[in-house]
């Protein structure tokens, strides 16, 4: 069963990083997608942010081989296996949802973050860059990105707020939850560090506007967090 479950992993990591190429590009709603058209929303990230899938597909690539190959019956990589079966699982058709519905792609989205997650904070201890530091970037960039997901999809269709306010809300939102799973692995970096690269281009998207000082006030709290963490990492004991 365990070894089943690591070929499962490797074959789900092949197909949701072949998925680009099948599927059409996804770079954000379409005005036909949602009510009010959401162009450049306040709340999604500068355009060069998202050139980290192209790392985040080939190093769960290089993960899934190693664990089929070295780690098929290991236990400690079979519990983190199965949260990360349901993000790959889902996230292999996820550019077709999220091209197709703005709601869908938002549901299934955190579906996958929470996988990710999952398996980030059940990581093995030993292989670290081979688990812990790639499934922490892929569980990064889905915690933002399921929050950029949610405001661009609240916003579009009126939902109380504008983009403003729901992109303040959800930076705040997502730095809440980066910090608490930060915490659950203070030594792990690769979530954290992730998690900042997407505040740091919603910054950059934003400038000086009211979401890039939130979005700078949030990328400060991440990294402070970071550095305390190591701090008390390398304290003698």
């Amino acid at each position: 069963m365990k070894t089943l479950i690591a070929w499962a992993t490797l074959a789900l990591s092949v197909s949701f990083a072949a998925a680009p190429l099948v599927t059409s590009p996804f770079t954000g709603f379409t005005a036909d997608q949602l009510p009010v058209p959401q162009i450049d929303p306040p709340v999604q990230p500068a355009g060069w942010a998202f050139s980290i899938w192209g790392l985040i597909y080939a190093w769960l690539l290089v993960s899934a081989a190693y664990g089929a190959w070295k780690r098929p019956r290991a236990e400690d990589w079979h519990r983190a296996r199965w949260p990360l079966l349901v993000a790959l699982g889902v996230g292999t058709p996820w550019l077709a949802i999220a091209n197709a519905s703005a709601i869908w792609a938002t549901i299934t989205i955190f579906v996958m973050a929470a996988g990710a997650i999952g398996a980030f904070l059940a990581a093995p201890r030993r292989d670290i860059w081979l688990f812990r530091v790639p499934v922490g970037i892929f569980a990064g960039w889905l915690s933002a990105a399921s929050f950029v997901s949610l405001g661009s999809t609240a916003a579009g269709y009126g939902l109380v707020m504008g983009q403003t306010g729901w992109a303040i809300l959800c930076l705040i939102a997502a730095t809440l939850l980066a910090l608490v799973v930060q915490s659950r692995r203070p030594r792990a970096a690769s979530y954290g560090l992730t998690v900042a690269w997407a505040l740091m281009a919603i910054v950059v998207a934003n400038g000086l506007n009211m979401p890039g000082l939130v979005a700078l006030a949030s990328l400060v709290a991440i990294l402070g967090a970071l550095a305390l963490a190591w701090r008390v990492a390398r304290r003698p004991t």
